[in-house]
């Protein structure tokens, strides 16, 4: 039995715009697809196919941990918080954050609407989703966070009710259990009692995290259709594309 890859699942089954179901195996969310045993990389491969795969992490993270990559991959790096003062969304940054966590990551998910890397880097992937619908996954470190703003977004686009939204963005709660505890094995005795419990908040979401990205949305840009196209910079008939495209 082939292990499961931490965090992976399918956008596909969710009811969007008129009553239509996002596709099944074209849009997959993950963690960081680093040290896969040769059965994982075969079911990535060939069993899911994915032919693009698009990362949000930084230059230090893909050095540190680099993804499997094979010939006829298309490979997208994004880094969607290259312009964020506070992140929590890293390996290293969660280890070595220091003060309030959850406080933390609420600031990070305000710089995951707002800043200039955000913007452009999830227009940019929302646009390589429409300019080339093949079988596609998508991920930062944990596929938690800038992952799950990302996963949002094309269920918001594609006409997901916010019940839904949360529910696959909260399945990253199970999905992480075993990758997080093995985590916070390895930290034991390198780190003290407060700081792996800090290190234990950070690896997990909140419903208040993503709460905070839409009301952040909201307060900046009005609602979310404004957010797509003053703030995202995209075409004002961009959901009815991906609607077209992700809908069946």
């Amino acid at each position: 039995m082939v292990k499961d890859i931490t965090n992976w699942r399918s956008l596909g089954g969710y009811v969007g715009t008129n009553g239509k179901k996002v596709k099944e195996n074209m849009l997959f969310r993950c963690g960081q697809l680093f040290d896969l045993s040769l059965e994982q990389k075969e079911t990535v491969r060939n069993k899911y196919q994915i032919k693009q795969l698009i990362d949000f992490r930084g230059a230090d993270e893909r050095k540190e941990y680099p993804n499997y990559i094979w010939n006829g991959l298309t490979y997208i790096t994004l880094d969607v918080l290259e312009d964020a003062a506070t992140n929590q969304a890293s390996l290293d940054e969660i280890i070595s954050a220091n003060g309030d966590v959850a406080g933390n990551m609420l600031i990070t998910y305000k710089q995951l609407a707002l800043t200039n890397s955000a913007r452009k880097g999830y227009q940019q992937f929302l646009l390589t989703l429409v300019a080339n619908p093949v079988p596609t996954a998508f991920h930062c470190f944990a596929g938690k966070d800038r992952t799950g703003v990302a996963a949002a977004l094309i269920l918001k686009c594609l006409g997901v009710g916010n019940h839904d939204i949360f529910t696959d963005y909260l399945k990253t709660i199970e999905a992480r259990s075993k990758a997080n505890n093995e985590i916070l094995k390895l930290l034991k005795g390198k780190l003290d009692a407060v700081q792996l419990e800090s290190v234990k908040v950070a690896l997990t979401v909140q419903p208040s995290y993503l709460e905070c990205y839409f009301k952040t949305i909201k307060q900046n840009y009005g609602d979310f259709d404004n957010y797509l196209v003053n703030g995202l910079k995209l075409p004002t008939n961009f959901k009815e594309k991906m609607q077209g495209i992700y809908l069946e």
